[in-house]
């Protein structure tokens, strides 16, 4: 592994995480190093050259003032985890991207609001489960992941039943679903954090999506 950009991504601490392997087998077909971090392997005192935060449990809601939900599944602990790895990779400009969950919570990091459930706000799309790309994205003409995945509409998967409302600081909406409901969200006046409320790790046969990857590898290695 000399010499490959070594990428180190959050998660799921169970050992068989879908969403770890087929982004490990991603990244390292593209030519990274990649490194497991969880709750179990906090990885504390590493060094990487880029992040990715993936999906998961819901993210606490007192981090961004909502109201306990009864029924969520949250990890505060991996909460806690995943905080300090964004804050220190905004703080160092590793490039920096974000699935599903892992963009929300770069969202609240950088003090942005998320919607709770979003169900109640599905109209012209369904709020079903698919690893399949049965949904309908449009991308800002203007945004950079727009020119990063050539082209501004897209089909995708969906997993999710939280979404950004409000964006952090220094951050933008950049992708929205035929509800109007957020699914892409990138730093302003940078090209150093992504956020998609998609799994692009389920979707690696697709060109556009292995782009997403192409570009973090890309910018770890510039650095």
């Amino acid at each position: 592994m000399a010499g490959r950009p070594r990428i180190g991504v959050t998660g799921d601490h169970r050992r068989w995480a879908p969403s770890w392997w087929c982004l490990k087998l991603t990244l390292l077909a593209l030519g990274a190093s990649p490194r497991r971090i969880s709750v179990r392997a906090p990885a504390e005192g590493e060094h990487f050259d880029a992040l990715v935060v993936s999906g998961g449990n819901d993210v606490g809601p007192e981090l961004y003032g909502g109201d306990a939900q009864p029924k969520a599944r949250i990890d505060r602990h991996r909460d806690q985890l995943e905080i300090r790895w964004i804050e220190r990779a905004i703080d160092e400009g590793w490039p920096l991207l974000g699935i599903c969950r892992g963009a929300q919570l770069i969202n609240v990091v950088c003090g942005g609001k998320l919607i709770q459930d979003l169900r109640a706000l599905r109209r012209r799309t369904s709020n079903r489960a698919s690893l399949l790309p049965t949904k309908r994205v449009e991308l800002g003409k203007d945004s950079f992941l727009a020119q990063l995945l050539r082209r501004r509409r897209l089909r995708v998967n969906s997993l999710h039943h939280q979404a950004v409302e409000t964006p952090g600081k220094g951050l933008r909406m950049v992708g929205r679903d035929r509800d109007g409901i957020c699914q892409a969200i990138e730093a302003s006046g940078s090209e150093a954090v992504i956020g998609v409320q998609w799994h692009p790790e389920y979707l690696f046969y697709l060109s556009s999506q292995r782009r997403l990857f192409r570009w973090l590898m890309r910018r770890a290695e510039e650095r």
